[in-house]
């Protein structure tokens, strides 16, 4: 199986019911329904145009925006791979391995917070955060603006978007989240059913509907049209393996510890990555991240924010036996695994209904022709 890529997927509880205020669970909480997906925000402040768009595909592919002209946004979102990487952990700048699986950008215009910890509130945000962020691109403000200074076709693309004279950084992160505003998948099966074509899903992805709105509980978290409640759970997901076996993983391990302000006695203890906790310190927090949606799925291997697990089948029997134990659940740090999390009981015939649904959500791979990058030249003075 060609590896696809990350998702939170399924949390699981007690069984749901259909009622008009949308799905009930058995405890009586309703939760938003399944729906379409329908067109998605676009902010006030960066409003879309095509011209815009054209220059934000041009700089997502080009390296020169970033640190040693290396490492682009297409460098970890790749097209072929889910628009993501295909590796438990994310590629990093030379000489580092990244410490997080990549996320796809497809449908990411959705979201309302960016990354496993949501430490970005906008695509506009997300785009300086990974270009600069030191086991990413590494890129610093004033280099980057210079390189696109001196890119002649940069200049007049950027005069035309914005209207500036010479090319500014932080202009750059809107084109590159206007881009991203592009990238949309909405034709799937599970879109079409729910649009009212009761054709556009079989027998057994209609079983998986059933388990997952209500015998699998994952609808308690991955609702709504994007599939994601964005809020935050410990899983009790193992840790990244390659903290075992790479050393270069581990020293990202602990430059991120020591970087994003954690104790001594946690720098010294921790086996797992914190999660929300980086962002908040409250100790509740630890090991929590965000729910990842479930869209566009197929092709964005392996899951989960390290990357354990790499297909749909072993994520599904994880939740079926109640999620795992980790580093947060041992007793050295009080526990903060989500009690959603219990056995299931689902069979063999049942778990495979249920990726299918899973499968589903994905639709056509979405291809883009790759830009032609400009190259530097002379510029012209005034």
């Amino acid at each position: 199986m060609k590896p696809i890529k990350n998702s939170f997927l399924l949390l699981a509880s007690a069984a749901a019911i259909a009622t008009s205020a949308g799905l009930a669970s058995a405890d009586g909480v309703a939760y938003p329904p399944l729906a379409p997906l329908g067109d998605p925000p676009i902010p006030a402040d960066n409003p879309m145009s095509e011209a815009k768009v054209e220059l934000g595909k041009m700089l997502f592919w080009d390296p020169r925006v970033g640190g040693d002209a290396s490492t682009a946004c297409v460098t970890c979102h790749e097209p072929g791979q889910g628009w993501a990487f295909g590796d438990s952990l994310s590629r990093g700048y030379p000489g580092t391995v990244h410490w997080r699986n990549s996320q796809t950008v497809i449908n990411s215009a959705y979201y309302g917070q960016v990354f496993w910890a949501g430490s970005a509130a906008s695509l506009e945000k997300q785009a300086p955060s990974a270009a600069k962020g030191a086991v990413a691109g590494n890129g610093e403000n004033d280099v980057m603006e210079t390189r696109l200074a001196y890119i002649p076709e940069y200049r007049a693309r950027f005069k035309e978007v914005f209207g500036t004279e010479y090319p500014l950084i932080g202009d750059a992160w809107r084109a590159i989240a206007a881009f991203e505003r592009t990238l949309i998948v909405k034709d799937t099966p599970v879109d079409r059913y729910l649009a009212g074509d009761k054709s556009a899903l079989n027998a057994d992805e209609i079983a998986g509907m059933e388990l997952f709105n209500g015998k699998a509980g994952c609808i308690q978290c991955h609702n709504g049209a994007n599939t994601t409640d964005e809020k935050y759970y410990n899983l009790g997901v193992p840790p990244a393996e390659r903290w075992e076996e790479d050393g270069l993983a581990q020293i990202t391990f602990r430059y991120e510890l020591y970087a994003k302000g954690v104790t001594e006695e946690l720098y010294r203890k921790l086996k797992d990555d914190p999660g929300l906790y980086f962002r908040d310190k409250n100790p509740d927090d630890m090991g929590k991240f965000r729910t990842a949606p479930l869209r566009y799925i197929a092709y964005t291997a392996p899951y989960m924010h390290n990357g354990a697990f790499w297909d749909l089948e072993e994520v599904v029997q994880f939740y079926n036996a109640g999620g795992g134990e980790n580093e947060f659940t041992d007793g050295t740090i009080a526990s903060t695994k989500t009690p959603l999390l219990k056995p299931l009981g689902l069979s063999d015939e049942e778990v495979s209904q249920l990726v299918a649904f899973l499968n589903a959500f994905s639709g056509d791979e979405l291809q883009v022709e790759p830009p032609e990058l400009p190259a530097y030249g002379l510029v012209a003075s005034d």
